[in-house]
């Protein structure tokens, strides 16, 4: 400011002059922001690295565990297997910690559908057309196999008991 305020229109333009040098200002400062921002990418991406191991991801708990039981019999048994016991312990708990966020949703649930498309092929399921068509369900291998034993351990208990009528 190097002229002084006289009348209220040099009041507007010192007004209009410092709004402009605030934004001029604030720019500046975003711009700052964005490149300290910019410049600490590296010491996010370590730090997140850091959380992962030091966090487990229990989005999945029956993956997880599926998981923690195959790291803990590759490493402990095989790969570790001539290790000291603190090896033993702090090893598997970071592999494990971070291979529970290494697993992401997509991944998952393609896993997830893997396992119901194995089960539906292995015990597929009747369509309901078909138990309309016929009086009952048919019957499955699993039923067959039951009747049968039990076909044979009456014939046994039958003859057990005519054993003792003798």
């Amino acid at each position: 400011m190097n002229s002084t305020i006289r009348t209220y229109e040099d009041l507007l333009k010192e007004q209009q002059r410092l709004i402009g040098i605030i934004k001029t200002q604030e720019e500046l400062i975003r711009k700052d922001i964005a490149g300290v921002k910019e410049g600490l990418k590296p010491f996010n991406k370590v730090a997140r690295q850091i959380n992962n191991i030091a966090t487990r991801d229990n989005t999945a708990p029956l993956m997880n565990f599926g998981l923690e039981f195959g790291v803990d019999l590759l490493l402990r048994k095989f790969i570790l297997a001539r290790s000291g016991w603190f090896t033993k312990i702090i090893i598997p708990f970071l592999v494990k910690n971070y291979s529970s966020h290494i697993i992401g949703e997509e991944t998952r649930l393609f896993i997830f559908q893997k396992v119901r498309n194995f089960f539906q092929k292995i015990r597929p399921h009747a369509s309901p057309e078909a138990y309309a068509t016929s009086e009952a369900p048919p019957a499955s291998g699993m039923q067959e196999k039951q009747d049968d034993f039990t076909a044979r351990t009456s014939d046994l208990f039958k003859d057990e008991e005519s054993r003792r009528d003798t």
